[in-house]
């Protein structure tokens, strides 16, 4: 008798948080495993992904609707909950809390998070799950009473984050545009046509998908953290955070990844987005123990389901 699998909801539930807050190293392992911060951290994480995901299936659309509400989400967590679009002293701001802030807003910091949570939180563990069931890859992993009670827990969370996490609370009308440009999102991926295969795309090599994982993901990291000491205008900057993203769309968007052999492509370029952040993992185990664990265990992680799904290619 086959031994019954782990729902890949469940691994979705704490992969995301354990991707978007641990392995980059927002929430150290010591405060990450906390039992109320992990169940916090999943609800949010976990639960946003769960949806994302959900509602893509549902809607039969494809990955560009991931990304969509993976912004919208971003902006549910940075913009409403922790509020941190818009608080010039949220801890993590550094330099973003002066350069490129206008009318109360970290604008810099603002596309960033956007760009991250729609990434790193929502999208890349969402694709690490389908590629270790494949055989659900197009299923609803909850049902309708399940779906439902993530949202309510997310609603619940935003509440909470927003009356007890900190004491700024920004001007009612940038929430209400906080508001509003996540609906946006959301109408945005719901509307989105269904996307018209071509029979002409390259089929693509997993090194060099790999490579443009790890240059993409290192170049986002260093121009958002290194750009405001060497490039006077944050608007200069935020215009060539948004060519990078739509840059490596499009230069993606040349490949076939419908093909039996896409799965591997699809892991070759989010092992090397990871990559910049597992490099950094081990430096920061000076600041935070365990950090250098932590890395080590995702090498594992990304080689085992690469032998996982080179085996089943």
């Amino acid at each position: 008798m086959r031994k019954p699998k782990i729902p890949p909801a469940l691994v979705l539930f704490f992969l995301a948080p354990a991707i978007g807050e641990l392995l980059s190293g927002s929430s150290p392992p010591l405060e990450f495993f906390n039992p109320l911060t992990l169940l916090f951290l999943a609800s949010l994480y976990g639960g946003g992904a769960i949806v994302v995901r959900e509602l893509k299936v549902r809607w039969k659309k494809d990955f560009r609707t991931v990304l969509l509400l993976g912004a919208a989400y971003g902006i549910l967590e940075e913009g409403l909950l922790v509020k941190s679009f818009f608080d010039p002293y949220w801890m993590d701001l550094g330099i973003l809390g002066v350069y490129g802030r206008w009318l109360e807003v970290n604008w810099v910091w603002t596309e960033m998070l956007i760009i991250y949570h729609a990434v790193f939180s929502i999208s890349i563990p969402i694709i690490l799950v389908e590629l270790a069931y494949p055989e659900r890859k197009f299923e609803s992993w909850v049902g309708g009473k399940a779906l439902k009670f993530f949202i309510a827990v997310l609603a619940v969370d935003t509440a909470i984050g927003f009356f007890f996490l900190t004491n700024y609370f920004p001007p009612p009308l940038h929430y209400l545009a906080a508001i509003v440009a996540m609906s946006l999102f959301v109408f945005a991926a719901y509307k989105l046509p269904a996307k018209r295969e071509q029979n002409n795309k390259k089929i693509g090599n997993a090194r060099l998908l790999f490579a443009v994982g790890l240059a993409g993901s290192t170049i986002f990291f260093l121009l958002f953290w290194s750009g405001p000491n060497v490039i006077s205008s944050p608007i200069v900057l935020m215009i060539l955070g948004a060519l990078l993203v739509f840059g490596l769309l499009k230069f993606l968007k040349r490949f076939d990844w419908k093909s039996a052999i896409s799965d591997l492509n699809r892991l070759a370029v989010v092992s090397g987005a990871l990559s910049f952040i597992v490099f950094l993992s081990f430096l920061q185990e000076y600041n935070a123990r365990g950090m250098a664990l932590v890395g080590v265990t995702t090498i594992i992680g990304l080689f085992l389901l690469r032998k996982k799904v080179k085996a089943r290619v």
